[in-house]
C-alpha cells in the first residue's frame, strides 16, 4: 500500500534543488567555454563534434546505470540517491579545477570524459530524488524549480566567463594556439567550489523518505545477491525497463531526437558563427556566445515557475510545444544579426524554451512510471537525450563540411529547423488521461 507524500514548502522544494546550480554551473562551462579551450589548444572547427562525444557516451551509460542502482539501494544514514550526487559532485570539483590547466588537446579531451561521468553520475539520481519526495501535484513545481537553478547555474558560469575576460583579458585578446586565456581560469576554479558547496546544501537539508516494507524488502533482496548478479542486476532492470515502456516515452524519444541534436549543434557552433557574422576572434567570439548563454538563462529563471500554472492550465505538450518553436525561430533569426547587442534578443525565445525542456518532459514523465523504478526511468530519459548528441557528434562533421560548406552560419540555421521539426512532433505528445 503506497503512503502519501506529504506536500512540501516552497523553501523545503527550494532547497532541496540548490545542489543543481553547482551541477548546471559545471554544464555551463561545458556550453560556453570547452569548445574554446579545444579551439586554444589547436582543434579544427570541423573536429569539435567528435571531440565532445564524451557527453553522449558517458550519459548513455552512466546515468541508467546509476538510475538502476539508485533503485535499489537505502542507508539509513545517507538515504537512496544522495550518496551518488555527492560522489559526481566530487569527482566533478577536481576535473573542474584541472581543467584550465590542461598543458595539451588530448589532456582536455581526457578531462570531459571524466567531468562527464561526475556530472552524469550527480544529475540523473538529482531527477529521481525530486520525483521521491514530492507528490504529483507539486512534481510541476519540483522539476521547474530545477529549471530555475539550471538556468541560474548557467547565468553564473558564463556571467563569470565574460566579466573575467574583460576585467583581466586585456585590450585586444589574441589568440594564441596552444595557450589557454589565464581568465578562464578563475570561472573553473569557482565552478570546482560550487560543485560540492551547493550539493553538501542539499544533502544535509533534505531528508529522503525511507522505503516501503516492500521496497525494503526488495533491496534486502538484491543486496544477498552473488557481486556476479548485482554486477548484471542493473543491465537486466534497464532492459526490462526499455521493453515495459511507456508509449508517451517512446513518442517523446521522437522529439528529444530533433531537439537534443539541434541543441548541440548550437552548443558547439555559436563561438563560429560569431567569427563570421561579426568578425570576431576566438577569445572575443567565446565572450559573446557567454553573453548569449547569460541571457538566456536569465529568461529562464525568471520564467521557469511561471511555466507552472500555464502547463496547468494549458497542458504540458502545448506549452512544451510552443516553446521549442519559438527556440527555432531564434536560432533562424540569430544568423542575420550582427550587432552585439541585438543578438542578444532572440535569446528570450530561446530562455522560454530552455525553460520548458528543463522541467516539462521530467514532470510528465515522472508521473506515469513506477514510483520503485523511477531512477532507471529518468537513466533512460537521460538516454534519449544523449542518443542524439551521440548521433550529431559522429555525423555533423560530415554534414557541416560536405553539405553546409563549411559555414557556422549554415549549421545555426540548420539547428533552427531541427527544432521547428521537434515542436511538431511534440504535439503528438498524449499522457494517459488519469495522470493530465
Amino acid at each position: 500500500m503506497k503512503i502519501p507524500k506529504p506536500s512540501l514548502s516552497f523553501w523545503q522544494i527550494f532547497n532541496m534543488n540548490v545542489g543543481f546550480l553547482g551541477i548546471q554551473f559545471s554544464f555551463g562551462l561545458q556550453q560556453t567555454a570547452i569548445n574554446p579551450i579545444f579551439l586554444f589548444l589547436g582543434a579544427p572547427e570541423d573536429m569539435l563534434p567528435i571531440l565532445n562525444i564524451a557527453g553522449p557516451i558517458t550519459g548513455l551509460i552512466i546515468q541508467p546505470i546509476i538510475g538502476a542502482i539508485s533503485d535499489k539501494t537505502w542507508s539509513p544514514r545517507w538515504g537512496r540517491r544522495k550518496p551518488f550526487f555527492l560522489i559526481g559532485a566530487l569527482i566533478g570539483s577536481m576535473c573542474l579545477f584541472a581543467f584550465p590547466l590542461s598543458p595539451a588537446l588530448w589532456f582536455a579531451v581526457g578531462l570531459l570524459w571524466i567531468l562527464d561521468v561526475g556530472n552524469n553520475m550527480a544529475m540523473e539520481p538529482y531527477r529521481a530524488f525530486v520525483g521521491d519526495k514530492l507528490p504529483n501535484r507539486q512534481l510541476s513545481l519540483g522539476y521547474q524549480m530545477q529549471s530555475l537553478f539550471v538556468g541560474a547555474g548557467i547565468v553564473l558560469a558564463n556571467a563569470s566567463i565574460f566579466l573575467f575576460q574583460d576585467w583581466f583579458g586585456g585590450e585586444g585578446t589574441i589568440d594564441a594556439v596552444g595557450s589557454i586565456p589565464k581568465w578562464l581560469y578563475y570561472s573553473f576554479f569557482i565552478g570546482a567550489v560550487l560543485s560540492v558547496t551547493t550539493i553538501l546544501w542539499s544533502v544535509l537539508k533534505t531528508p529522503e523518505i525511507p522505503p516501503s516494507e516492500e521496497e525494503l524488502a526488495e533491496i534486502n533482496a538484491h543486496k544477498a545477491l552473488s557481486f556476479r548478479e548485482r554486477f548484471n542486476r542493473p543491465f537486466i532492470d534497464i532492459s526490462k525497463a526499455i521493453k515495459e515502456m511507456p508509449p508517451f516515452m517512446w513518442k517523446l524519444s521522437v522529439v528529444y531526437l530533433f531537439q537534443w541534436y539541434a541543441v548541440f549543434v548550437y552548443w558547439q557552433f555559436i563561438v563560429p558563427l560569431f567569427k563570421v557574422t561579426m568578425g570576431y576572434d576566438t577569445s572575443n567570439a567565446a565572450a559573446q556566445a557567454a553573453k548569449m548563454c547569460t541571457t538566456y538563462n536569465i529568461v529562464t529563471i525568471v520564467v521557469a515557475l511561471a511555466l507552472v500554472p500555464l502547463t496547468l492550465k494549458f497542458g504540458g505538450k502545448k506549452i512544451y510545444a510552443a516553446s521549442l518553436l519559438g527556440t527555432g525561430l531564434a536560432l533562424l533569426w540569430i544568423p542575420y544579426i550582427s550587432d552585439p547587442i541585438y543578438v542578444l534578443f532572440p535569446m528570450v525565445l530561446f530562455g522560454i524554451g530552455w525553460a520548458a525542456m528543463m522541467g516539462i518532459p521530467y514532470t510528465m514523465v515522472s508521473k506515469i512510471v513506477p514510483q520503485d523504478r523511477r531512477g532507471v526511468y529518468m537513466g533512460i530519459l537521460n538516454m534519449m537525450i544523449v542518443i542524439p548528441m551521440g548521433i550529431e557528434t559522429l555525423t555533423f562533421g560530415t554534414i557541416f563540411k560536405l553539405f553546409l560548406g563549411g559555414n557556422a552560419v549554415n549549421a545555426m540555421l540548420f539547428a533552427g529547423v531541427f527544432f521547428i521539426a521537434a515542436a511538431a512532433l511534440a504535439l503528438r505528445l498524449k499522457m494517459p488521461e488519469n495522470q493530465e
